[in-house]
């Protein structure tokens, strides 16, 4: 493992195309708090690349996935959990006509349904890593999936979610397919991350094409200060 951007993708993706947003000291590397908890190292750190995150980090945390970084003494895991990497390779994606772009303006909603729904983190400006689509009824979101990390040739697809009351009706399949077309038209391919004992959202991906890649996990560390 290791030579390919997806086994280790948040680092693929901020020494490649996310490097202008990257926060750096030596070869560590991080999004900034507000856009994404993720933060990256080469497959196999020594003490001054985990010398460099501990710099980033200060005492926040910083979430870690892809290779099986042990952190050394001096650090704390605060939460470790399994989850799956899917490769849409074979994902062709399909435009949705009741979907609008999601913008800054729509960033407290789209805050509180994540908040109701829990797909993962997403902060105030995650939106600027890439396309949000979202679906509304009444006037409220009620759906929404978007791009995260941007590994070179690849784009994950993120923060999928639908409010309680609105599932059943294929939202979210539908807005992932479209955040999918989108990236093919970029020339990415898709992929995706869940948790692995989130059995009814694989059961949706595999549904729509993606395929099991690997498993993961999502560790999240902070320096024990």
């Amino acid at each position: 493992m290791g030579d390919h951007p997806l086994d280790n993708p948040a680092w693929s993706a901020l020494t490649g195309p996310h490097a202008g947003i990257a926060e750096r000291s030596g070869v560590a590397v991080r999004y900034p708090a507000d856009v994404s908890p993720f933060g990256g190292l080469p497959a196999d750190p020594d003490a001054d690349a985990w010398a460099g995150l501990a710099e980033l980090a200060g005492t926040s945390v910083v979430v870690l996935t892809g290779p099986e970084h042990r952190p050394p003494a001096g650090w704390r895991v605060v939460e470790a959990i399994p989850g799956v990497q899917l490769d849409g390779s074979a994902v062709a994606g399909a435009p949705e006509p009741e979907a609008v772009r999601l913008t800054e303006a729509d960033v407290p909603e789209m805050l509180d349904l994540v908040r109701r729904t829990r797909p993962g983190p997403l902060e105030k400006r995650t939106y600027e890593l890439g396309t949000y689509l979202g679906i509304r009824r009444g006037g409220a979101l009620v759906a929404m999936a978007g791009e995260r990390m941007h590994p070179p040739g690849w784009t994950e697809i993120s923060a999928v979610c639908t409010d309680p009351e609105h599932r059943g009706q294929g939202l979210a399949g539908r807005l992932t397919l479209a955040v999918a077309a989108n990236v093919r038209a970029r020339g990415d391919v898709p992929f995706l991350h869940t948790g692995a004992s989130n059995a009814p959202a694989i059961r949706l991906y595999e549904s729509l094409g993606f395929v099991l890649r690997r498993t993961t996990s999502f560790v999240a560390v902070r320096p024990d200060r």
